[in-house]
């Protein structure tokens, strides 16, 4: 059986670099995470009685999807990070390199 896959070169995931690459892909996808979960909550109406709405519930909601958010991609995520990894190291490979550092 034929693939049409090309095999990447194996990286040192133990490298200082890589982990800071790693840990800005999951940054970024706690942002869309949190975008994702602001959203969700602003479609929840909030002007009955079971949730009370006001400032304070203004206020909380936004600190409870942040909070979400970053659980989720702390615990795995859904998968964005990795996806970004190979951007991220491409662009890594174009740009110039501080002498010392390798991924």
């Amino acid at each position: 059986m034929a693939t049409n896959s090309i095999p990447l070169p194996r990286l040192d995931t133990t490298s200082p670099a890589y982990k800071v690459a790693h840990g800005q892909a999951k940054q970024l996808e706690g942002v869309f995470l949190n975008t994702l979960m602001k959203e969700m909550f602003s479609s929840i109406k909030t002007d009955d009685k079971n949730f009370g709405g006001g400032f304070g519930e203004e206020t909380w909601r936004s600190m409870q999807a942040e909070q979400f958010a970053q659980s989720i991609a702390d615990n795995g995520g859904v998968g964005l990070a990795d996806q970004l990894m190979p951007t991220l190291l491409s662009m890594q490979e174009a740009s110039p390199k501080p002498t010392g550092v390798s991924l």
